[in-house]
């Protein structure tokens, strides 16, 4: 009987043990496959925008340089001009009278100068006659040639190859040297300046990663920079870096930068806007995919496996890449840790998994690994 009640007690200890272990079985998650990437060193492109506006190489504002009304106008907006056309002509009735009058006076002074010199040579007269004779001439040629010019200037002339900007004012209106505002403004935008500024930072970044030893030998070897136009279509023409201002602005603490971009066809046209894109290459920095990553309370968040395949969370800085799909990792990461780039948003903290490898390559170029295939 004892021996009964014992095998009993086996069995009974043994079935509970069995329960407890499929209990313990199902109480504990089972860690679920999830692509990681192994993450490595590669090179990449950061192309930085900075919203830019648009001036020709000379943007001159014509005054008219004597006061009178506007008699006829020439140009009209938006019209190509060449150096020395005619633009402008303001009335010169009056001026003509006081050159009419100053000429009849000049033709006196030098009636007089003749009728003294044979007088000097006899000795009839003295010297002084004579020469007060001459500056009389000098005084009435001078104002002559001054009522001339006054003349000359009422016609308005372009001093520079350009584009005729805006006539605010019209046949009738009187301008003088004091008049506010310009007549017109004439622009040569045969080549267009970019001009942005940048922070210290900024400034700092483009300039340690171009090549050279001096600032001026740095500027030159910089990259070519993109102009993306108001409609943002990219302007087919490269452009070029060529200063930046000497000292950072007190108050901004940015730096004032000019690139140029060749303009033959006249497409771009002073007063624009667009913005610049200057490329910044890096070497051996480590690419993730955006998709890999989490925006948490302002804080970029990448997921990684640990050496126990647990799910970990990591803070991280990051730059994005022109493209909208990676990013360049700052701080946070090093080669060699293993992300997530599936169940991301899904899996938690500390969730164990099975990782499966994917070739980093394919994933941060799949482009170039599908064109060699």
């Amino acid at each position: 009987m004892k021996k009964r009640y014992f095998i009993t007690a086996i069995i009974v200890s043994i079935s509970l043990l069995s329960c407890n272990q499929k209990k313990a079985e199902q109480a504990a998650p089972q860690a679920m496959p999830y692509k990681v990437v192994q993450l490595s060193n590669s090179n990449t492109t950061l192309l930085a925008e900075y919203p830019a506006t648009l001036e020709g190489i000379t943007d001159i504002d014509i005054r008219a340089k004597v006061d009178g009304y506007i008699e006829k106008i020439y140009v009209q907006e938006g019209q190509e001009v060449k150096k020395g056309q005619l633009l402008f002509k303001l009335e010169t009735q009056t001026a003509n009278q006081e050159a009419a009058a100053a000429k009849a006076k000049v033709a006196a002074a030098q009636v007089e100068v003749n009728r003294l010199k044979p007088l000097v040579e006899r000795n009839i007269i003295s010297d002084v006659q004579l020469e007060t004779a001459k500056a009389n001439l000098a005084s009435a040629k001078s104002t002559y040639q001054g009522i001339l010019a006054k003349i000359n200037y009422a016609s308005i002339k372009s001093p520079v190859n350009g584009i005729v900007g805006t006539l605010p004012l019209r046949i009738g209106s009187y301008v003088s040297s004091q008049t506010a505002e310009p007549l017109t403004r004439i622009s040569d935008v045969s080549t267009i300046y970019a001009y942005f500024s940048v922070n210290e930072k900024q400034q700092l970044d483009i300039m340690m990663n171009a090549e050279g030893k001096t600032f001026q030998q740095k500027i030159a070897n910089m990259p070519a920079v993109n102009l993306v136009l108001s409609n943002g279509m990219v302007y087919e023409q490269k452009g070029k870096i060529e200063t930046f201002s000497g000292q950072a602005n007190t108050q901004t603490g940015s730096f004032n930068v000019r690139a140029s971009f060749s303009n033959a066809n006249k497409l771009l046209r002073s007063g624009g806007s667009a913005t610049v894109q200057v490329p910044t290459d890096l070497k051996d920095v480590i690419v993730i995919p955006q998709n890999a990553t989490l925006e948490l309370q302002d804080k970029r968040i990448v997921l990684i496996a640990d050496k126990e395949n647990k799910v970990k969370s990591i803070p991280v800085e990051v730059r994005a890449i022109p493209g909208g799909q990676f990013f360049v990792v700052d701080k946070g990461l090093n080669v060699n840790d293993k992300i997530l780039i599936e169940g991301v948003g899904i899996v938690s903290e500390g969730t164990p998994i099975v990782p499966e490898l994917v070739d980093y390559a394919t994933v941060i170029n799949p482009e170039k690994i599908k064109s060699t295939n």
